[in-house]
């Protein structure tokens, strides 16, 4: 594991006087890695119309984590472990059945939500357990979770730099996208695979009740704000990352102390609310 702490110094220097402790500057780095790489996926889940996909993947957690304290394997490895499962067999249903998207999704979301709520009613005391994964518990992120969180950050770069154009081709025509040599198969599994990951560490950040609104609503708000495809990464990359570091740092303040997750999402809501603004004050001085 690298050594984090010329990063950390480098965050000390930020004004503030919550991010002098360790846990927040570990918090701040998390949240720095994880929000754009949610930011980026909510654009394509928007686009590919799969917010319903990726909020069956975000749910899919409750039953990773029940899953996970029953077993006595360590939460944060059996909720991306199962989130992965559960985002590949979607996947998996989706391409062998004739039943559509929705219908797929909303059999396995149903499941999921289901096994997780009959394994906690059964097991004692873990039910207390799960409510810092409903509501989020980014401070309690350790170097190691960065180090991958880093690490995934890397992989889903190169991923949109080879596959963007191919996951945007088959998101048109996977027809015509199989006809001109595109591996379809490959690449919706490869894309389901990634989403599952990103969606279960967001679940440390915002807890599984808010982590669909992490992908969804920088995306919504970068459309409004954008006038191309290009400017519609760019602008989910600022609303992401601003309303991380904005939410996180917010919600450390003595006068407000909320929960980090919701204030996060929040700061985005409140993007959102000026991109509606700005997209009608636009369109008044087009006509």
């Amino acid at each position: 594991m690298p050594d984090l702490s010329p990063i950390y110094a480098l965050i000390s220097m930020i004004p503030l006087d919550c991010l002098q402790m360790r846990f927040m500057q570990q918090a701040l780095l998390g949240v720095l890695l994880l929000a754009p790489m949610a930011s980026v996926l909510g654009v394509e889940v928007i686009n590919f119309r799969m917010a319903f996909f990726s909020d069956a993947i975000g749910h899919s957690a409750f039953a990773g984590v029940a899953l996970g304290l029953i077993l006595a394997v360590p939460p944060r490895l059996a909720m991306p472990l199962f989130g992965i499962l559960v985002g590949l067999g979607i996947m998996a249903v989706r391409r062998k059945s004739d039943l559509s998207s929705d219908t797929v999704i909303g059999i396995v979301f149903s499941a999921v939500v289901a096994f997780g709520l009959a394994v906690v009613s059964r097991a004692e005391g873990v039910g207390r357990d799960m409510q810092r994964f409903l509501y989020g518990d980014i401070l309690t992120i350790t170097d190691g979770e960065i180090g991958f969180l880093a690490l995934l950050f890397v992989a889903l770069l190169i991923f949109q730099a080879v596959g963007y154009n191919r996951l945007m081709y088959i998101a048109l025509n996977p027809v015509m996208a199989r006809v001109h040599g595109v591996r379809v198969a490959l690449w919706q599994y490869a894309f389901a695979g990634l989403l599952a990951l990103v969606v279960m560490f967001s679940v440390w950040a915002v807890g599984v009740l808010l982590v669909t609104a992490m992908l969804i609503v920088p995306a919504a708000t970068a459309r409004n704000f954008a006038r191309s495809a290009g400017g519609m990464f760019w602008w989910a990359l600022l609303v992401g990352t601003t309303s991380a570091f904005a939410g996180l740092t917010l919600s450390a303040q003595e006068w407000l102390a909320t929960a980090s997750g919701a204030t996060i999402i929040l700061v985005a809501c409140c993007w959102f609310a000026v991109s509606l603004f700005a997209a009608q004050a636009t369109g008044r001085r087009r006509s």
